[in-house]
């Protein structure tokens, strides 16, 4: 009899219903070492959101290992950094197939993924990303070899808008986005749902240039064109910036960002000037079974708290070994068959992915910083 992820992952007396990854090869099963490669930020200014992706894949391939591996071969990660740049997204994408990576998780970024993807694509290699969200990268139908464990930013810009709307009733607001794939994406469809609204209208939208000292420039945008509030689609680098310059020129309206911004790491960078901002993020999913046998994987080897997108890696590392196992093969169309046909009990619930390869079932919440913490707003 085969044995449970969970059982091993956790040492918990817990069912949870999920496959195991070890036990009895099947006959289309290779033998030889499956590759997953982890692409994603590592390193730079944005590798507090692709650290915790990879140590997810790591703690993952333990516990398949542990358990057998995946039709009895043993998994073995490919890491490879690409900064959320996609000039070395693409270079990650060719070291990636050239190593001959089975599956691969990542990237981080959209504007890395959309980069590296057709790489991808002409190798025959299903690629999944814990994070990036921008819309066309599955909406498009370019990438049939795509696949994410997060929804989309029309979602997030949905709920951020309603949010600034009905909840906050902006009636002024000021878009601002740092012009990259997934910044500019979300800003745009926080301004067309404003639009269409009725109910606000779009005073300023504006595009900000990555990785600036200074922003007091748009600062100044944002205080001329009396805004009652502020929607920003980026990273934290830039959102900490900002939001520390708009609170230094007295202005306390309302900043609501995105999960790019909705991280740790922008909360020590603002300090202060962090507390009450808003920002859209994958929701919560602490009720999950899975949820609590990765965090205690994690929490058994580390003083910290995971990080940003960790469980979505965690889930997206999970879905393609069991993909993989279901498919009996290393075959990319036997695996891209199992990831649509087959679910998968995961921290971000049970899961399998439509025809276009987002997840179904997951979606965004609406948190607010209280106390030096983001705290879901109910």
């Amino acid at each position: 009899m085969k044995r449970s992820l969970l059982v091993l992952s956790c040492a918990l007396m817990l069912t949870v219903g999920i496959g195991a990854f070890g036990g009895a090869k099947k006959a289309e099963a290779s033998a030889k070492t499956i590759i997953l490669g982890v692409a994603g930020a590592h390193s730079g200014d944005l590798a507090s959101y692709g650290l915790p992706s990879l140590e997810a894949a790591k703690l993952v391939v333990k516990a398949v290992n542990d358990a057998g591996g995946v039709n009895g071969a043993q998994v073995v990660i490919s890491s490879q950094d690409d900064q959320c740049k996609p000039e070395f997204a693409t270079n990650a994408a060719f070291k990636l197939v050239s190593d001959k990576a089975t599956v691969v998780l990542g990237h981080i970024c959209s504007g890395a993924t959309k980069a590296a993807l057709p790489i991808y694509k002409e190798s025959n290699l299903v690629c999944m990303s814990p994070s990036a969200t921008n819309p066309p990268l599955t909406q498009s139908g370019d990438y049939p070899n795509f696949f994410r464990t997060i929804a989309s930013d029309d979602a997030q810009a949905a709920l951020a808008t309603n949010f600034a709307i009905g909840s906050l009733g902006l009636k002024k607001i000021a878009v601002i986005h740092d012009k990259g794939d997934y910044g500019k994406g979300f800003a745009e469809f926080a301004k067309e749902y404003i639009e269409k609204s009725g109910k606000a209208e779009v005073v300023l939208f504006e595009g900000v240039t990555p990785g600036a000292v200074d922003y007091s420039a748009v600062v100044q945008k944002i205080k001329a064109s009396g805004a009652d509030g502020v929607v920003f689609g980026g990273y934290h680098p830039e959102a900490s910036k900002i939001v520390s310059q708009i609170r230094k020129k007295k202005l306390t309206i309302p900043f609501i960002s995105d999960d790019g911004v909705k991280a740790q790491k922008f909360i020590d960078v603002a300090g202060e000037a962090s507390e009450g901002v808003y920002a859209t993020g994958p929701r919560d999913i602490t009720g999950n079974p899975m949820y609590k046998v990765a965090l205690d994987q994690y929490k058994a080897t580390h003083d910290d708290e995971p990080g940003a997108f960790f469980f979505e890696a965690y889930s997206a590392t999970q879905a393609l070994l069991k993909a993989i196992e279901v498919a009996g093969s290393t075959d990319y169309d036997k695996i891209v068959e199992a990831l649509r046909t087959h679910e998968v009990e995961t921290p971000v619930g049970k899961i399998k992915f439509d025809s276009k390869g987002d997840a179904i079932g997951v979606g965004f919440s609406m948190y607010q910083v209280k106390d030096g913490a983001y705290q879901e707003v109910k």
